[in-house]
């Protein structure tokens, strides 16, 4: 559970263009008798009034006076992106570089249509493109790092952060994206220092997601009180946040708080009553207090919305609290069906033979496990106290 924060800089009012970046600024200033000019303004001035279709009757107005002028073709790849139609922005930008290759326009729409197409590696080959015209851009350094982190390119994505941050040194897309990119790889400590800085430039203003994703480098570390003073913080602001209210549970249940946990699933849980994860979550919360016929109210809930395996794992282990091993080992063995690789299967399975005083049947079912060469110390543990 993760809530992105990515879009929350680079996407607040997400122009066609940045401030830099903009036809309508550098159309040349031709006095009242050039009507490609005065078309091309009235047409940008549509488009940033967001009135797309009179935008695109004066672009094509342009084309019928000149078939390829590239303002009219990047005007109306620019209004067809407004609709979020890519694939026929492409079409225009493409048409517009046949005509003016290294139009820098061009390029940029271009990149950020296969960017919202998720073609990655094309956006990243035009932007580059467009860098060579302008080796300076900082916003489109950041795309292009954004775009190597979605190819999971961690080494350049970096590099072209870190290079943002070598211009303009508390740049928020930067520090936002290098953030991701070290929790992307697990590198929480990383992460963290990025997003704190974020933090610190102004803690009583800050975005509520950069505080969920603190409190979430937190909660991956098992540091959960610190990770529960950053998940309050954003209760402050909104209390009704799911990433707020999900990651004080989860940092609680890490603290065997079990009932504070029950607390902010049951949060969740009125206003998304139909959600798996967070029933079987509270479902276990029960099991930890020992109220076990409420845990198995709550299992049986997940199971009537759909198909559950944590729901049924759930419901084996209270079978095998209550002693009823038979029911247990059946429940399980069925469940290793479907999820041949989760450790917790086996280790509950292997429990059940242990009380029944099969030992060979816990080896066997432990060595299965490890036969798929997955490490797992609690399986080994056992498995070895069971051989010695």
């Amino acid at each position: 559970m993760f809530e992105s924060i990515e879009n929350s800089y680079s996407g607040q009012t997400d122009p066609l263009f940045p401030a830099s970046l903009d036809p309508a600024q550098e159309l040349p200033h031709t006095e009242g008798t050039d009507e490609l000019t005065k078309l091309s303004r009235e047409g940008y001035l549509f488009l940033k009034a967001n009135e797309i279709d009179r935008a695109e009757a004066e672009f094509k107005k342009m084309l019928e006076l000149d078939e390829n002028n590239n303002y009219a073709l990047v005007g109306l790849g620019d209004a067809a992106r407004k609709r979020n139609k890519c694939k026929e922005a492409a079409e225009y930008y493409s048409e517009c570089l046949r005509h003016h290759p290294g139009n820098n326009y061009a390029l940029f729409g271009l990149a950020d249509c296969y960017k919202n197409m998720n073609l990655y590696a094309k956006a990243i080959e035009i932007w580059e493109q467009y860098l060579e015209h302008d080796n300076a851009n900082i916003t489109v350094f950041t795309r292009v790092a954004d775009a190597y982190r979605k190819i999971h390119d961690f080494q350049n994505s970096k590099k072209l952060y870190l290079k943002v941050l070598e211009i303009e040194e508390n740049n928020p897309y930067a520090l936002i994206g290098l953030g991701h990119l070290h929790y992307d790889f697990k590198k929480y400590r990383e992460a963290l220092v990025y997003w704190q800085k974020i933090f610190d430039q102004n803690p009583e203003n800050v975005d509520i997601r950069i505080l969920t994703s603190i409190g979430n480098c937190y909660r991956k570390m098992k540091q959960f009180d610190r990770g529960v003073y950053y998940f309050e913080k954003a209760l402050e602001k909104d209390p009704d946040n799911f990433y707020g209210l999900f990651g004080l549970a989860d940092c609680y249940r890490g603290m065997k708080q079990q009932q504070h946990s029950i607390k902010y699933w049951e949060a969740i849980l009125s206003k998304d009553p139909n959600n798996k994860v967070i029933l079987t979550r509270m479902g276990d919360a029960y099991r930890y207090i020992g109220d076990y016929e409420k845990a198995e109210q709550i299992y049986q809930r997940a199971l009537d919305i759909d198909y559950d395996s944590y729901a049924i794992l759930g419901l084996a282990i209270l079978c095998k609290i209550q002693g009823k091993y038979d029911e247990a080992i059946t429940s399980l063995t069925h469940l290793l069906q479907a999820d041949r690789k989760n450790y917790r299967i086996y280790l509950e399975l292997a429990d059940c033979y242990i009380h029944t005083n099969e030992k060979a049947k816990a080896i066997e079912v432990l060595q299965a496990f490890q036969q798929y060469g997955i490490k797992n110390q609690a399986v080994s543990d056992t498995l070895f106290s069971l051989q010695n």
